[in-house]
């Protein structure tokens, strides 16, 4: 595997980041250093706690600075869809922005990455949001569990920026029944009541199913610390009764939730596959060059599990 630092930082070196809050547990930076040496690319990908407050400012920052472009994680894929210059057509139809693209005019006066463009001939730069994690969420989750999303039945559970764009995914998939849980329920209520005249063919619930799922996929942030409550209120859903579980979280690998879904002989799988291909999908709008995925993925797997 290429050494992510095989060129060292000079004067020339350009800047991508993730912003999220937390944000140590990310495995990105390991991911997305080494699909950069392995495209040869003299950039280093860097990783920033930042406040929801202060989101603004630090897109701002980014932006000051000339960034190639941002990943945002955990609590800021909301936030963002206000923050950004201009809003691509999957931000629009997911309702979140994950991935923020720094751009500017060339000579022709055409919008171009950054990457085009040598910094010292940068003038006006505009920020353009994407969402890469939607077609991450189902490719891992069909790759990873082998599960045909179309006439599934489906367990979600959390409804914030990934929780969101899963729902919406999901729809679009033809799944045919979709149960949607979240503390608030109002924020539920929202995506329902939008999957319902979108895509009347599915039938959403706000609420735990009676009856057994093909999968329940966690999309909430609980399992990332070890003082977590499960996402799962198990008074009203027996993990047993899920076909299979998938968890976004993937550090811890196996979050309580996780443990017990194997334990109880569901089929599980975490959330590298989606971190891996949303995160391939951002370099490749950054670079305009295919993203090295082997590569990618072999530097996240040992991240993760070798630590």
């Amino acid at each position: 595997m290429p050494n992510p630092f095989n060129t060292e930082i000079d004067a020339s070196t350009r800047y991508c980041a993730v912003y999220g809050h937390p944000i140590k547990h990310s495995a990105s930076p390991a991911m997305q250093n080494a699909g950069i040496a392995a495209l040869g690319l003299n950039w280093r990908y860097l990783a920033f706690e930042v406040h929801p407050d202060d989101l603004a400012s630090a897109i701002a920052g980014a932006k000051a600075m000339k960034f190639l472009g941002l990943n945002l994680t955990v609590p800021h894929k909301l936030l963002a869809v206000g923050m950004v210059d201009i809003i691509d057509e999957s931000a629009k139809r997911w309702g979140a922005v994950n991935t923020i693209r720094f751009e500017t005019e060339n000579s022709d006066g055409q919008w171009v990455p950054l990457a085009r463009v040598p910094a010292d001939a940068i003038t006006e730069i505009r920020s353009h949001g994407f969402n890469t994690d939607a077609d991450a969420i189902t490719r891992s989750v069909q790759e990873d569990l082998k599960i045909e999303l179309n006439g599934a039945s489906i367990l979600l559970l959390g409804a914030g920026g990934a929780g969101r764009v899963a729902a919406l995914k999901l729809a679009a998939e033809g799944v045919k029944n979709l149960f949607l849980v979240n503390r608030t329920k109002t924020k539920a209520e929202e995506i329902a009541a939008l999957i319902r005249e979108e895509h009347p063919s599915v039938t959403v619930t706000v609420g735990y199913p009676k009856n057994s799922v093909d999968l329940l996929l966690n999309a909430t942030s609980l399992g990332l610390r070890p003082s977590d409550a499960s996402p799962l209120d198990a008074s009203e859903f027996s993990v047993k009764d899920a076909g299979a579980v998938y968890d976004m979280i993937y550090r811890p690998a196996e979050t309580p939730l996780l443990n017990a879904a194997k334990n109880a002989g569901c089929r599980t799988a975490n959330g590298i596959g989606m971190l891996l291909y949303q995160g391939a999908r951002a370099l490749e709008l950054w670079s305009e060059k295919p993203a090295p995925i082997s590569i990618m993925r072999g530097a996240l797997e040992k991240n993760v599990y070798q630590k």
